[in-house]
């Protein structure tokens, strides 16, 4: 296997791998195991589905190294266009400012406590983006060479932390149903973010050398990954962490500090509670570092289109500071920024493809990639879209529950 395709596979399970698996014991406290298990399978089958379509749209690109907008506006003229970049900014930049949030969550808590809760969450928040952002800026070599260092950390404490609470997993916790039926599906739209690779394909795509064959390797293996993780951690939380014992601690702190918080009290270990703090942290930089490249990217290809200014002096400032100020603003919305996210991802990681997979099939029916499932499987993933998109609105009317936070 070639270095690069390595490193888009990491690069994809990196930007997978974040605040959407942070956020599932946070959402998934009530659901029980066996239902969880079912979810992440079949929202995995979907977005890898819907990932792949976009690579076969990206076989009719103009240029190799365009965005996802410019194939919008290729099928769909100046509509298509305004409709995907608008969708994949706002999705970026609520994912970003989860992240961001959730990242000065985890510094805040080793901060000095004479900074009191509310200054060292600040400080955590800006110490988290200025570290990080400059590796963005630095482009997507220098994200590509971070990224496979913090993977293996990432590795090291995932494996830390599962070690130390497998065994401790208890066969009743993980046997339980759901305490909420209509919980599950108001998880949907968080547990959908989990598998938000999409944002970085026109990257990987122009880092591949537009290579079908080679991005398909690097789409399954690197979806694979947080699968398997995602199963992994849902096992350990789940076997360890009671519904009830759990979804009362985290109402009174519903962020990656009171996760951290309710583990160690739960558990009575305090070094697990910290083992789970490295992970987050680390989940979180990997993921925080594709999604802002994505809006490096979106900007970028955004900028180039109405011939302005596009250089990292004027994309720097417009791609951090308005999830910055989110996070500066309304701290406590981890999981209300997700929940945003998981909406707008149903419009860019399903809809959107499934729209440009079917004008490409019409107008190139004999291109040399098709994916598997033909036009049924393309109706069926329009469904699915449609539905999670219509979750968020079901629990603003107290149709459906909320989840915690």
């Amino acid at each position: 296997m070639k270095n690069k395709i390595l490193g888009s596979a990491l690069m994809i399970a990196g930007t997978t791998i974040g605040a959407g698996m942070l956020a599932m014991p946070l959402t998934s406290a009530g659901m029980g195991f066996g239902v969880t298990l079912v979810l992440l399978v079949g929202l995995w089958l979907l977005l890898t589905y819907t990932g792949l379509l976009f690579m076969e749209v990206y076989q009719t690109a103009k240029e190799q190294d365009v965005g996802v907008a410019s194939l919008a506006e290729q099928y769909f003229g100046m509509t298509g266009r305004v409709l995907a970049t608008a969708s994949l900014l706002i999705l970026l930049y609520a994912l970003l400012a989860a992240y961001i949030t959730g990242g000065g969550s985890l510094v805040s808590g080793i901060l000095p406590e004479s900074l009191g809760a509310d200054n060292a969450l600040k400080v955590g928040i800006l110490i988290f983006t200025l570290i990080l952002g400059a590796f963005v800026v630095v482009g997507i070599k220098g994200v590509d060479g971070l990224t496979r260092v913090l993977f293996i950390g990432k590795i090291i404490a995932f494996i830390g932390v599962l070690m130390m609470m497998l065994p401790k997993a208890k066969l009743e916790n993980l046997t339980a149903v759901p305490l909420d039926n209509l919980l599950v599906i108001s998880a949907i739209p968080i547990f959908f973010t989990s598998f938000g690779f999409h944002v970085i394909m026109g990257s990987i795509n122009s880092y591949l050398e537009a290579d079908i064959k080679k991005i398909r390797v690097a789409v399954l293996i690197g979806t694979l990954i947080p699968l398997t993780a995602y199963l992994l951690w849902q096992l350990a939380t789940h076997g360890v962490l009671s519904q009830n014992e759990f979804a009362t601690l985290l109402k009174q702190d519903a962020t990656l500090n009171g996760l951290v918080k309710a583990t160690s009290q739960i558990t009575g270990s305090t070094i697990l509670g910290e083992m789970v703090r490295i992970f987050s942290t680390l989940a979180l930089i990997t993921s925080f570092l594709g999604v802002a490249m994505g809006i490096f990217e979106g900007v970028g290809d955004l900028l180039k289109r109405v011939n302005l200014p596009n250089n990292r002096l004027v994309l720097t400032p417009l791609t951090f500071i308005p999830p910055l100020a989110f996070a500066l603003f309304y701290p406590n919305g981890f999981i209300a920024a997700l929940g945003y996210a998981g909406l707008l991802f149903a419009f860019y990681g399903l809809v959107l493809p499934i729209g440009l997979a079917w004008k490409t099939r019409q107008q190139h029916p004999n291109l040399p990639y098709r994916v598997a499932g033909g036009n049924l499987a393309l109706i069926v993933a329009l469904i699915m879209g449609v539905i999670i998109m219509i979750i968020p609105f079901l629990m603003e009317t107290g149709i459906l529950p909320p989840v915690a936070g």
